[in-house]
């Protein structure tokens, strides 16, 4: 990819006037002339040691080769930069701020988005449903995490933005595609099993979410990181003691500890907590009783301090060096347990954020809670197609992930339509069948994205999970129905009163990878398109119905009496 240096980015110019007359910036060594910088990156180092390693002329144009020797810069090398440098180019940047782990990225990094536009800060969003400024898209989807490039494109075009809130994938942190960056807050949400296909073990894939939350480096000056505090695989929670992890437990407590914030539903009673709900009902949306705790001092070259507070909270402040508290009351267009802590962490990141050219932070957490209300919702996450019958559409695609959906639902039997991505992690498959085996009553097993692999082998891999059928388990009913329109008109054919139907896996996709072919599928119009279907004909029905009855009314209205004689 090649991007434009724009002509007011003259910082790096001004450091290296070597660099001063450069146009472009490519990350493909193939795109590399007089006018192109290019870009060290984890995808591309092989070809540029390779590059280096050879003669120009066999390397690159010829005419290229003729203009070094004229050039500010002599050698092949002067034309290489880090992602540093880039940082460096674009600087300065928003306050950025990183949110990472299995589930929750994108409605967490939403609430985080939705909050501070409604606190008046200008803001950018990207993540898997694609590039936000201000409310108003400016990217596809794509990427969860763009590449290197790709996202300064994108930075650039936020520039003027006070926060960037930004998804972090564990493919983008092991490609290194947010390098170079410094970030206001980092938070966790969760990490379970997810893209083994990519990591091939679920340490590895733990490690590599870790090492993101613990790089010191890309902290800025007074940022933070939010840990989840009920997740057992988040190193930090096990107060630092992550040495026989390859990681200097010492390091790690000097430079992190103070940075370090914590939320949490189970653990609150701990003392590390700062963020925890002390009472919360999940019936008709989520609402709940919160309490905030910090210390004065604190993190990496700055103050974590609460932020404004209103005359209560100041009453139930400590002395200068102890402990502040802020309390309130937050209430949530949300469903289940797994989005309070959604909440909860998107909560916590504000309330540790700096307001821009100011020190310290000013935002109260009642203002937060008041502008979360606001909250919608995020498409394809939660989302309710249909109230009645109740059906409800959600991105879970992992076996953690859909069990954090029907734990929301404990009280209503459960249908659920759901399948697994092909050419992907093959060990989640029965993971997630004996899953849905385990809470819901009707399973309906069928396509996801196949991509290459037979949707029928996909099915095998998810039912090898499911237990074998006894005379005690006659209960359940399992569907198996590769075509996923079908697999959907099926269960709402069958869905009855007291049903939820949940239809799990792509959210808001609205395509589906059928081998070579993509074709343009959403699960929300199939399920709008078979109601609006099983309406019409009930309409019919009941109109043929009526007008049975009057044509009955009619005859008997016009029949002669009959001649009864006893």
């Amino acid at each position: 990819m090649k991007i434009k240096i724009p002509a007011n980015l003259s910082i790096l110019s001004k450091q290296n006037p070597k660099y001063a007359h450069k146009k472009y910036i490519t990350d493909d060594t193939r795109e590399l002339d007089k006018d192109t910088l290019l870009i060290r990156t984890k995808g591309n180092e092989g070809f540029i040691d390779k590059l280096l390693g050879d003669s120009c002329s066999n390397s690159l144009d010829s005419s290229f080769c003729d203009s070094l020797a004229k050039s500010p810069l002599k050698n092949l090398r002067d034309f290489i930069i880090t992602p540093k440098d880039l940082a460096t180019m674009f600087a300065p940047l928003p306050s950025l701020v990183a949110i990472t782990g299995t589930n929750g990225k994108t409605t967490t990094a939403a609430i985080i988005y939705s909050i501070l536009l409604d606190l008046g800060y200008t803001c950018g969003l990207l993540g898997t449903r694609g590039a936000y400024k201000n409310d108003k898209k400016i990217r596809p989807k794509g990427l969860t995490t763009p590449s290197l490039l790709e996202l300064y494109e994108i930075l650039l075009e936020c520039g003027d933005c006070d926060f960037v809130i930004m998804e972090v994938s564990s493919h983008a942190i092991v490609q290194e595609r947010v390098a170079g960056l410094e970030f206001a807050s980092k938070v966790l949400t969760n990490i379970t099993s997810d893209h083994l296909d990519y990591h091939k073990t679920l340490e590895e894939y733990i490690r590599v979410k870790n090492s993101f939350l613990l790089d010191e480096g890309n902290i800025s000056c007074g940022g933070s990181v939010i840990i989840n505090a009920d997740e057992p695989n988040a190193w930090l929670n096990e107060n630092f003691g992550v040495a026989s992890k390859g990681i200097e437990k010492d390091a790690i407590k000097n430079t992190l500890k103070n940075s370090v914030l914590y939320y949490a539903i189970e653990q609150g009673r701990l003392a590390k907590v700062n963020l925890k709900a002390d009472a919360y009902s999940l019936d008709n949306g989520i609402s709940a009783h919160i309490s905030f705790e910090c210390k004065s001092g604190g993190g990496k070259g700055g103050s974590s301090e609460c932020g404004g507070k209103s005359d209560e909270d100041k009453d139930n402040s400590d002395k200068k060096g102890q402990k502040n508290f802020e309390q309130t009351l937050i209430n949530a267009h949300l469903y289940g347990k797994h989005n309070l802590y959604n909440i909860l962490a998107a909560i916590l990141c504000v309330k540790s954020l700096k307001e821009p050219k100011k020190s310290t932070s000013q935002i109260s957490l009642e203002s937060i809670s008041a502008a979360l209300q606001n909250f919608g919702g995020v498409e394809g996450r939660m989302e309710v197609v249909s109230h009645s019958p109740l059906i409800i559409v959600d991105f879970a695609h992992t076996h953690d992930g859909m069990e954090q959906i029907f734990e929301s639902f404990r009280g209503r039997e459960i249908a659920v339509v759901f399948g697994a991505g092909g050419d992907r992690d093959r060990t989640k498959r029965p993971k997630m069948g004996l899953c849905a085996y385990k809470y819901a009553k009707k399973l309906y097993i069928t396509s996801d994205n196949p991509r290459s692999e037979n949707p029928q082998s996909i099915i095998e891999d998810i039912l090898s999970g499911i237990p074998k059928p006894n005379h005690k388990q006659n209960h359940r009913r399992v569907v198996c129905q590769s075509d996923r329109a079908e697999a959907i008109a099926q269960a709402i054919e069958e869905l009855e009163s007291n049903e939820v139907l949940l239809i799990l896996g792509k959210g808001d996709e609205t395509y589906q990878i059928l081998g070579e072919r993509t074709i343009d599928f959403d699960d929300r119009e199939v399920v709008r398109e078979v109601l609006a279907k099983k309406n019409s004909l009930q309409n019919l029905a009941q109109s043929a119905s009526k007008s049975s009855t009057k044509n009955i009314t009619k005859t008997l209205q016009k029949a002669p009496p009959t001649n009864d004689k006893s």
